[in-house]
């Protein structure tokens, strides 16, 4: 990937995303996530510091979740007989998308709390 184009770059990036939402079921729950947290920003026009927290939020559990699949897939190929630190990263991996994730949620009920 080094050494290509800008283009090329963003190419790679999208086959990535477009990946992602073809074989990923988690990736597509974090992507429902968004649109409901887009629905709820349009109807309770939250201060803009609360949106841009919670688009932040969500920016970083998707960004966790397209680690943790490439991860999966990195080690499902190396190691297909799943060895325990096969089992122990990929566990560690998706530990990592639900710290976010409920991080995220602790920030909408924030918000949430704040405007009421």
């Amino acid at each position: 990937m080094k050494g290509r184009h800008l283009i090329a770059r963003f190419g790679f990036a999208w086959a990535g995303l477009r990946y992602a939402c073809r074989h990923e079921r988690s990736f597509r729950t974090h992507l429902l996530a968004l649109v409901f947290v887009a629905l709820a920003i349009a109807w309770l026009r939250p201060p803009l510091i609360w949106q841009a927290l919670l688009w932040v939020m969500v920016a970083l559990v998707l960004a966790a979740e397209l680690i943790n699949s490439a991860l999966e897939a990195t080690l499902d190929a190396l190691h297909p007989e799943q060895a325990e630190f096969v089992r122990h990263a990929k566990d560690c991996a998706a530990a990592a998308v639900l710290v976010l994730s409920i991080a995220a949620l602790l920030v909408f009920a924030l918000m949430a709390l704040s405007i009421y």
